[in-house]
């Protein structure tokens, strides 16, 4: 067993060394603009977010669950801590940050990392395809009112052209990375008149230092930010869960969603304490480690390294890099990642699937919140299954020979949404010495089966019928024997008075 694991451990950090590293350097340089715009949303300054895109890189590659995905400074986890920058200050966005992990971290020690079960393929679908929308739209302030429109434009062509077209030629290096080289050259060279990533914002020139948040340790402070960690904890997860899944799916392998909660908890517990913002996987980063050859635990380790040497060390270099290579870079992305397949589907695939695919775009396209968009489309996936399994419920009867007994066969599941035709299938009228209730071929799930049984056994019986039920499977004979009424004093009384 410990051999399994030693050999486990070695091929997720050293199987696949070159192809790792160098994915993890395409990943920090695509990293840089990101983690800027993503401070610059939380109402905080660039190093915020460079620090925490850092520290969660890093530990996450060693605590996390699924290797080769990439976590760090998030736009979906900013978005939630404006308000309480705006209101209380850095200090306590900070304090937010470690809260958060550490209620990540209790959510992944009482393994509640199986919600991933209840999320259908279609809710994956579209979030995916609103995640690559939300790139591309990301982009458009690096394409409309910029200096010089033309040369940008022709740039990110000229971007797009070495991405797609140079791995015809050889896959040794990332296509990427020729990209950011060539494009930042060639604007040096030329002295080219573009965006670079040093306006984007100041980098930072020094390394982080552990320090404590500067907030009053008291129950007035954990009411301002628990509000703010909840969800930040929630969103973090959730947008980690659904990546993670995308990126078993991509590489054909299996993540441990439960640790990979732990790893994003202890990632951001310890970047609250260094300065840092919480964050939470990047499906957009990890496609682009993923399509460069990034497989193991060292292209992740290896994206937050690079990503501190650069802005510290080679911080005069990095603001060189021009714009239009990281926007080629994450057009890509937006093209990789949207489900093509999933336009053609749409006249194929059940109504019902299609429906909760566009649901999840749209609610996320609307609140710029993919964890709206995928719980309204696990809702609707919910709604749209419980009906389904209502409508092959059926409830058929037969008449004794003499007409004084009535055996009612039911079949299907019996819960919430099939109650109504169970009950009304049944002829309380019909003046019968006995009735038989067959359910052999049911089931029966809930609280609102059971009081619907409940009430068919005591209108029977109050119009003097004798009344048995056969057929119970063990659990529905657990659930009925725990919440059914029909046999004790007054029962018909309290039924009718509710």
């Amino acid at each position: 067993m410990k051999t399994d694991s030693l050999a486990n451990w070695q091929l997720e950090w050293f199987g696949n060394i070159r192809a790792d590293i160098l994915a993890g350097l395409v990943v920090a340089l695509a990293l840089i603009p990101e983690a800027i715009a993503f401070s610059i949303i939380a109402g905080v300054d660039p190093k915020v977010g460079l620090y925490a895109s850092f520290s969660i890189a890093v530990i996450v590659a060693i605590t996390g669950g699924r290797p080769g995905m990439i976590s760090a400074a998030t736009a979906a986890t900013a978005v939630l801590m404006v308000t309480l920058v705006k209101d209380h200050g850095l200090q306590y966005l900070l304090a937010a940050t470690v809260l958060a992990g550490l209620i990540q971290i209790v959510a992944g020690l009482l393994k509640l990392g199986f919600v991933m079960k209840f999320v259908s393929r279609s809710v994956m679908t579209g979030f995916v395809n609103a995640l690559a929308i939300l790139i591309f739209l990301a982009q458009l302030p690096e394409l409309i009112d910029i200096p010089n429109p033309v040369l940008t434009y022709i740039m990110v062509a000229a971007g797009l052209g070495i991405i797609y077209l140079f791995p015809r030629l050889t896959r040794a290096l990332p296509s990427p990375l020729v990209c950011i080289v060539v494009l930042t050259a060639l604007s040096l060279l030329l002295g080219l008149d573009v965006r670079t990533v040093g306006d984007m914002g100041e980098l930072p020139d020094s390394l982080p230092i552990f320090l404590l948040p500067d907030i009053p340790l008291t129950l007035e402070t954990l009411k301002i930010i628990l509000p703010y960690s909840l969800a930040v904890a929630a969103v973090g997860l959730l947008e980690s869960l659904m990546t993670a899944s995308i990126v078993d799916e991509l590489t054909d392998t299996r993540s441990d969603k439960n640790r990979e909660c732990i790893g994003q908890g202890i990632a951001n517990t310890a970047t609250g304490f260094i300065g840092g913002m919480a964050g939470c996987a990047m499906i957009g980063q990890s496609i682009i480690n993923v399509k460069s050859g990034g497989r193991g635990r060292l292209s992740t380790f290896c994206a937050g390294i690079f990503l501190l040497i650069m802005i510290v060390f080679l911080g005069d270099w990095v603001k060189q890099i021009p714009m239009p290579a990281l926007v080629a870079i994450m057009i890509m992305v937006s093209i990789g990642t949207f489900s093509w397949s999933s336009l053609v589907n749409l006249k194929s695939h059940p109504r019902s699937s299609s429906v909760v695919m566009l649901a999840t775009v749209i609610v996320v396209l609307a609140t710029h919140n993919l964890a709206i968009g995928v719980l309204v489309g696990v809702l609707f996936s919910g709604i749209f299954f419980a009906w389904k399994i209502s409508q092959i419920f059926r409830v058929t009867s037969v008449l004794s020979d003499d007409e004084r007994k009535r055996t009612y066969k039911i079949e299907g599941q019996l819960f919430f949404a099939s109650v109504d035709e169970f009950t009304e299938s049944f002829d309380f009228k019909e003046a019968l010495e006995a009735v038989v209730i067959d359910v052999s071929n049911a089931h029966i799930w809930d609280i609102s089966s059971v009081q619907a049984l409940d009430m068919v056994i005591l209108k029977f019986r109050r119009e003097g019928s004798e009344v048995e039920v056969i057929g119970l499977n063990k659990a529905s004979e657990t659930i009925v024997d725990q919440l059914a009424v029909h046999d004790k004093p007054g029962a018909l009384d309290d039924m009718m008075g509710h």
